[in-house]
């Protein structure tokens, strides 16, 4: 069955809607999805015909040679988005998409939020070159296409944090979990869940982080494993999906020994369990 087939059974049977024709003379360009979970935290695969400019509310989406492309979902996403693409002759078409709610793990807490500790001088200075550190490499655009990949587990283990669970604090709510935690042991061979680009290899730990590994999948889409022990890759690396790229430890600010696996589409944070195929 090819893409355009499946349409029906995957995308979730969604039809380009399209604005008024400026002409009659030929039909509509296609714009389809062909892979969706579209729910906070979740993603979208598609494609539209080739040349043509897609955005996201209006913001610019990337499509391959073939136009396919991939958007994904904040863990506060709204409930609509909305899919435009436009041709060079004026025609468009759009795709209203439905976002899912999720009934997050919320655990309510009768106490008050602690106020956040000042930090030191020292660690401000620190921290503001790690996080430049990791916001220049999720401006690094590679030509990694794991983005259109099933991604498979990076670590065995318990779940031991889901992502977007948080606390409320006498109807406070305190900052909600990023990623997913894995509860595996120390020196456990964490794998590439799709193929991909290292685009941050920290030798020395962050002071949250660890010693943080940024794999770039394209398409906007990355990976970050953090708290590992070691990595077995360096930067500017291609990797493939199953290869052993680090180590699960517990350096940073950690407890005990586990992976954080976190996702993200451009600035959106995604529930990594909804890239896996018998998960969530």
């Amino acid at each position: 069955m090819d893409r355009r087939a499946a349409l029906g059974l995957i995308g979730g049977g969604l039809a380009a809607a399209s604005l008024p024709a400026r002409a009659t003379s030929i039909a509509l360009p296609p714009l389809e999805l062909t892979a969706s979970r579209l729910t906070q935290g979740g993603w979208a695969r598609g494609i539209v015909r080739s040349g043509m400019a897609l955005d996201l509310d209006g913001a610019a989406v990337a499509t391959d040679g073939s136009g396919a492309f991939l958007i994904a979902f904040d863990r506060d996403a709204p409930a609509e988005a909305r899919l435009h693409a436009r041709a060079a002759n004026g025609w468009e078409t759009v795709l209203p998409l439905a976002i899912a709610p999720r009934a997050w793990e919320i655990e309510r807490i009768d106490a008050p939020l602690r106020p956040p500790t000042v930090p030191s001088e020292e660690f401000m200075a620190r921290r503001k070159a790690e996080l430049a550190q990791i916001a220049a490499a999720r401006a690094l655009v590679t030509p990694a296409q794991g983005w259109a990949q099933e991604m498979i587990r990076p670590a065995p283990g318990r779940i031991s944090g889901r992502f977007g669970a948080q606390r409320i604090y006498r109807g406070e709510p305190g900052a909600y979990h990023t990623g997913l935690d894995l509860a595996a042991s120390a020196g456990t061979p964490i794998l590439c869940p799709a193929d991909g680009v290292v685009i941050l290899a920290a030798n020395a730990p962050f002071t949250l982080e660890g010693k943080l590994l940024m794999v770039d999948h394209g398409m906007g889409l990355s990976s970050a494993f953090l708290h590992c022990s070691a990595h077995r890759v360096s930067l500017g690396e291609a990797v493939k999906r199953g290869q052993p790229v680090a180590e699960v430890g517990m350096t940073g600010r950690a407890t005990g020994p586990h992976l954080h696996w976190g996702l993200r589409w451009r600035q959106a944070r995604l529930d990594p369990l909804l890239f896996l195929p018998q998960e969530a």
